[in-house]
């Protein structure tokens, strides 16, 4: 039996407190981070492999379905404000398209051939790289676009959260995560999908960082859409320059962004 559909340490779940339950549940989150930590080699290795590709010019596909789709469409969506990259660079597709994001699509994930035709649009080259995202590891969506994307030259990567799936043979650079049965027996989108978000978080971030999008500790390419982004930049600024907040004002007004601000400065 897989890992995610092992019965729960946990029963009569209808008979336990509101206390007891959320006692339960976060206890059992607590085991997450540990089994995150200890994949970080895997994760590095993936993480290795795809900056050079993106150096060139290659995108960050994600594919999944359900849960594990919608995380990717989350973490490719926030690439754009927090870095400040085009918006098809990091991209996420779920199975049955954007109307599965909010309702499920019935039987999208059993089609083994739909990923690679959604991929298609994008039209995939050798410095892409794409990952499949499925906390079963047995999704055929998944499986039959990381197959045609690995035939088509891709670099392929994957984060599921059991052992020696199908998922993860079909990945050159698998990342397994696995975190033991969940609190309500079989609902991945408890333990195993606050395991595959940490882990889409560590991978888009430390990308990003080793592209440049990242000075010090600070996300100087950011979209400075709304009024908290805008106060945040001034900070940036005033910190990076030690100038006065007007001043701060002036230069991101000119510039457009804390990096050009800065730079204009130190030039």
């Amino acid at each position: 039996m897989l890992t995610t559909e092992s019965s729960s340490y946990y029963n009569d779940l209808e008979k336990m407190s509101v206390n007891e339950i959320l006692t339960s549940i976060n206890r059992e989150d607590q085991t997450v981070p540990h089994a995150v930590q200890k994949s970080i080699p895997q994760i590095e290795a993936l993480v290795e492999q795809i900056v050079p590709r993106m150096k060139k010019g290659g995108r960050l596909f994600y594919i999944g379905a359900g849960t594990s789709g919608r995380l990717g469409v989350v973490d490719a969506s926030e690439c754009p404000p927090t870095f400040g990259v085009p918006f098809d660079l990091v991209v996420g597709i779920i199975a049955g398209g954007d109307t599965a994001i909010r309702k499920a699509v019935e039987n999208a994930e059993d089609d083994w051939n739909q990923a690679w035709k959604d991929l298609a649009a994008f039209a995939p080259n050798e410095n892409d790289t794409l990952v499949g995202i499925a906390a079963s590891g047995r999704t055929p969506y998944v499986i039959g676009g990381l197959n045609e994307a690995r035939n088509a030259g891709l670099l392929t990567g994957c984060v599921v959260c059991n052992d020696g799936s199908a998922v993860a043979k079909a990945a050159e650079y698998p990342v397994e995560i696995v975190v033991g049965p969940e609190f309500l027996t079989g609902s991945t989108r408890m333990k195993s999908g606050t395991a595959q978000k940490l882990a889409l978080n560590m991978i888009s971030t430390s990308v990003m960082i080793r592209l440049g999008k990242v000075k010090g500790n600070k996300m100087v390419d950011m979209q400075l859409t709304n009024e908290k982004l805008v106060n945040r930049a001034l900070r940036m600024i005033i910190d990076e320059l030690n100038i006065a907040p007007d001043e701060a004002q002036s230069l991101l007004d000119e510039h457009g962004s804390v990096r050009a601000a800065i730079e204009a400065v130190r030039k």
